[in-house]
């Protein structure tokens, strides 16, 4: 099995492909879109840069006028896509994100200001396009995106740039996108890793030719776990838009059927082929898959059926630790998160053992046999995977913290940073 990358923490990257193999492989296609009539003189003014380009010219900027793109996820990738997609003249753009502003989000999503903490990001990274750009037209999708939604509103667009950071949703991207025979530029982060490749199932593979299932339950940290360095997020989202305006305008070889690897600690760019999967579950010669699954949730398996039998009856609220520890009851409460986690905010009494010394069995001779022992993590994911590995080596009455750290500063002490 051909493993992308080396490091063994990025995102979902060991975790296919079934069909990749170094080399070079390049592709051109014609342009996506047919150009506007015509430019407006402000138009020709803004875009002038763009215009004595002879790739571009007037023809590939009215092509950009009339290109209607969504950008799915107004965070880390979708802020300096969007801006670069407005500030190019891309005349439509719409936006889907519910999520709101958070402090934590400033580090990254350039999209957005300390006044916008609070609001909903699509609002918010709609009011920066505008300022960027008010020839462009914008349209906000305030709403989560589903399988009940996602094929109506990617019928909208000629393009969707992926900069979601969750599992379920890209294969829901994917699998929209492949039955609406829509191109999409996809991106990740992780860190200081960062992969991107252009999916059209019309023209080479798609994301389930490079990765034909999701990596196992607690496997793969979150950003919000393991972190990102906020400048990467541009140097991806940079590659996006590059993708976008090449797919829109019919110019160079876009990246069908390449994966671009990005470590930005070594400060290297590899390439790697891409080949369309025979057996891919979704546009391969016998699909299985042919329409929206179900639960994209339950296919990507947020935590593994041993967390969640585990936790039946073995759960506790961060309310009711509290409630716990005024009374004096004997317990053993654990941390699993990471020590650079810890450092940032920790819950009074806490012992730090990280999830990996539970899973390899090395910490369990830390854990006594006569205390109520307590797990807790940032939002109770790796707490319900270390209770299981728990549960299995005899401790039956250990129990976690739903919601854990997140929940224990919303509900119990306030005053402690986020993150």
């Amino acid at each position: 099995m051909f493993h992308v990358m080396s490091n063994p923490a990025t995102d979902e990257q060991q975790w296919g492909p079934q069909t990749v193999d170094p080399g070079e492989f390049t592709v051109s296609l014609p342009p996506l879109v047919e150009p506007a009539a015509e430019l407006s003189i402000d138009e020709i003014r803004r875009y002038s840069r763009h215009l004595i380009i002879p790739d571009v010219g007037m023809d590939g900027q009215k092509r950009l006028k009339n290109a209607k793109v969504l950008a799915v996820g107004a965070g880390g990738l979708g802020s300096p896509a969007l801006l670069y997609l407005a500030a190019a003249g891309v005349g439509t753009l719409g936006i889907i994100d519910f999520d709101t502003v958070d402090e934590s989000n400033l580090q990254r999503q350039v999209i957005h200001g300390v006044s916008d903490v609070g609001r909903p990001k699509a609002e918010s990274a709609a009011d920066s396009i505008r300022e960027i750009n008010p020839l462009v037209n914008v349209i906000i999708h305030n709403t989560a995106l589903d399988r009940d939604n996602v094929k109506e509103i990617f019928s909208q667009y000629d393009l969707i740039v992926d900069g979601t950071d969750n599992f379920a949703t890209r294969y829901m991207v994917n699998d929209a996108a492949v039955l609406l025979g829509k191109p999409y530029v996809w991106g990740s982060i992780y860190r200081f890793d960062g992969q991107a490749s252009v999916f059209w199932e019309e023209h080479g593979p798609c994301y389930r030719c490079l990765y034909p299932e999701p990596p196992p339950p607690g496997m793969v940290p979150s950003c919000a776990e393991g972190g990102v360095l906020g400048v990467l997020c541009a140097s991806i989202g940079s590659i996006q838009v590059n993708e976008a305006i090449k797919l829109i305008t019919g110019i160079g070889e876009p990246l069908v059927g390449r994966l671009m690897v990005y470590d930005a600690l070594e400060m290297e760019y590899r390439k790697i082929k891409v080949r369309k999967d025979p057996n891919c579950a979704l546009c391969g010669e016998n699909p299985t898959v042919t329409d929206l699954l179900e639960d994209y949730d339950d296919f990507c398996g947020a935590v593994s059926e041993e967390a969640q039998e585990a936790t039946l009856n073995a759960t506790i609220t961060a309310r009711e630790l509290k409630e716990w520890q005024d009374s004096g009851k004997d317990m053993f409460l654990v941390d699993v998160r990471e020590p650079a986690e810890y450092e940032i905010v920790s819950i009074p009494g806490a012992t730090l053992i990280p999830k990996g010394d539970i899973l390899s069995g090395e910490a369990l001779a830390r854990f006594p046999q006569d205390r109520q022992i307590v797990l807790h993590c940032k939002s109770g994911v790796r707490s319900a995977e270390a209770l299981a590995a728990l549960k299995a080596a005899g401790f039956k009455d250990a129990v976690h913290v739903q919601g854990g750290v997140v929940s224990w500063v919303n509900t119990v002490d306030p005053s402690l940073p986020s993150y």
